[in-house]
């Protein structure tokens, strides 16, 4: 039962996230101005990526290394960008609410990674996977 609900729980956030990265990248491509850019690439480009590839290999691979390699990469970002926007050295975008979403992105990647982790833990005792 627990690693269905993490599953899913999984899934939903990683959905979430493409929905919130995806507005910000359409914002990007309209505007030109929806994100911060290193060497010209969006990095909300970057993080549609990555949240897109872990749901494909959530949902379809087996390959469990391509998720923990794009969410921590876009974990990563997400922390240095937060430390960043807390030091005040940076601008992430911000929410309605004036929150700066590589706070929400890091605290998405985060939980990604946990809840994954603990989801391969309750499958090793009957070997099995969740597909």
């Amino acid at each position: 039962m627990w690693k269905m609900i993490i599953y899913h729980s999984i899934t939903v956030i990683l959905i979430i996230g493409l929905i919130g990265a995806g507005g910000l990248v359409i914002d990007e491509f309209k505007t030109g101005n929806g994100c911060p850019k290193i060497i010209y690439i969006p990095m909300c480009l970057v993080i549609l990526i990555c949240f897109l590839v872990p749901l494909i290999v959530h949902l379809f691979i087996k390959k469990k290394i391509l998720y923990f390699i794009f969410t921590g990469l876009a974990g990563s970002i997400a922390l240095i960008a937060s430390i960043m926007q807390y030091m005040g050295n940076a601008e992430c975008p911000k929410t309605n609410s004036d929150t700066p979403m590589c706070y929400y992105s890091l605290l998405l990647f985060s939980g990604l990674i946990i809840l994954k982790l603990y989801h391969l833990k309750l499958q090793i005792p009957n070997n099995s996977d969740i597909q």
